[in-house]
């Protein structure tokens, strides 16, 4: 298996840091190859502007979607975008790790999705959800809040887990990925302290961080989060049938499924 984590966080010393170390650690522990792009680290631009294509199909308008499919094609993608898809090529499992900041990924992951993921050779109108470019794959979202775990349920003063990852987990479908249930570790955001004591806190992070581990040892076995593909849509893209989250349109909630996996 070849596994490659998109770590996003700007603290070299971060849980989520931690968090990568030790995926990396368990992977290579089950002789898979495992490859770190750490956003932050490589000092990745997430602004998609017109700076990025020196062959530009318009030099006096800039339009992101017309440049992307220009710059596939004429093999002119820059030097970071094109780094980060031949990743994505390589990669059997992508682990996309990363805080919960403002209910949503940090913008630098953002804009790692509206860069890489071009438009033209990466999608098109037919290729994409369930007949998407990267179908075959695998993606799992790891991410941190400081919120108890508990307070990540429907109504819950964290927001609905299903609903706040749904914008992200959805256009990984999108992009034809099979999307396992997130992995969240909650209640460590500024050590937590709001909710634990400091003894406790080192206890609860080690035990996070061996779920984790434990986690990763069966995701490639655990069956996807089931979202609509082509055949759930009329001609206009209108749901056939009610889904079950209205939200979502998942099955059972993405907690609810990660705490079912062995």
């Amino acid at each position: 298996m070849k596994a490659l984590i998109v770590h996003c966080h700007p603290d070299p010393h971060s849980f989520n840091a931690a968090l990568t170390e030790r995926a990396v650690k368990t992977l290579r522990r089950m002789e898979a190859e495992v490859d770190v792009s750490d956003l932050y680290a490589q000092g990745f631009d997430p602004v998609e502007h017109a700076r990025h294509y020196r062959d530009p199909v318009d030099p006096d308008a800039f339009a992101p979607l017309a440049e992307q499919r220009h710059a596939y094609r004429t093999g002119t993608l820059h030097d970071d975008v094109a780094r980060e898809i031949a990743r994505l090529d390589w990669a059997d499992l992508v682990i996309l790790q990363f805080p919960l900041w403002w209910h949503a990924q940090p913008a630098m992951l953002k804009g790692w999705f509206d860069r890489v993921f071009v438009s033209g050779g990466l999608y098109t109108s037919r290729m994409r959800y369930d007949t998407g470019y990267f179908r075959g794959k695998r993606a799992i979202c790891s991410v941190t809040s400081g919120a108890p775990e508990a307070a990540f349920g429907p109504g819950g003063r964290g927001g609905d887990i299903d609903a706040l990852m749904w914008p992200i987990q959805y256009s990984l479908h999108y992009m034809g990925f099979d999307v396992a249930a997130p992995m969240l570790s909650a209640g460590v955001q500024g050590h937590g302290y709001a909710y634990r004591s400091k003894n406790s806190l080192v206890a609860h992070l080690g035990g996070l961080l061996d779920r984790w581990s434990d986690r990763l040892q069966h995701v490639m076995d655990e069956p996807p989060l089931r979202f609509p593909g082509w055949d759930d849509w009329d001609e206009f893209g209108r749901a056939l049938s009610p889904p079950t989250n209205p939200a979502t349109g998942l099955a059972k909630t993405s907690l609810e499924q990660e705490r079912s996996t062995p």
